[in-house]
Formats: C-alpha cells, sequence, structure tokens
C-alpha cells in the first residue's frame, strides 16, 4: 500500500497486488494483476474502493495530474467527486 495523498479532507492509498515471492510456485487458476485506490473523505468517515475500470479511470486522472500540477483545490474537487460513491464506513482493525 502507497499513500499517494493526505490532507485534512482527504487520504488516497494505491493499493497493488500481492505477487507469490517465489516465481516458480503454481498456484490454481489464473492470476490476474489487479490494483486498486482506496480514497477517504475524513469529513464523512467514509471510503471507497476503485478497482477494475474504476481504478484505470482514477489511474488517468493520476497521470493528468502528473502531466499538469494541480492546484490543491483542483485534487480535492475531483476526490469530492469519487467521495460521493463511498458507502463504507472507515474501520480501523
Amino acid at each position: 500500500m502507497h499513500m499517494l495523498y493526505d490532507s485534512e479532507q482527504f487520504a488516497v492509498m494505491h493499493l497493488l497486488a500481492d505477487f507469490p515471492a517465489d516465481e516458480h510456485v503454481q498456484t490454481q487458476g489464473p492470476q490476474l494483476a489487479r490494483h486498486g485506490f482506496e480514497i477517504v473523505d475524513k469529513r464523512s468517515g467514509k471510503e471507497v474502493y476503485l478497482d477494475g475500470s474504476w481504478a484505470e479511470l482514477f489511474q488517468r486522472q493520476i497521470d493528468a495530474w502528473q502531466q499538469n500540477t494541480p492546484t490543491q483545490e483542483e485534487v480535492e474537487d475531483t476526490l469530492d467527486r469519487y467521495a460521493g460513491l463511498a458507502q463504507n464506513p472507515v474501520v480501523v482493525h
């Protein structure tokens, strides 16, 4: 897990797929390399996990931010739109 963004209102983590340490280990069935992003809305205490096509869309947004450095307000406006999808309360384990 890599923290990508942390502010008073939001936190964004990039979760990478785990691969076996030994390349020679055979696993049952196909293994898909999947990754996702967790966006935590600190204001509401809810989080949304983006994977699949949602994660790919968010990755394109990150790539665009790397090309054209946004203001914090622009980043938070974008994260606020994704936070609208948040249904899960943040649970600390």
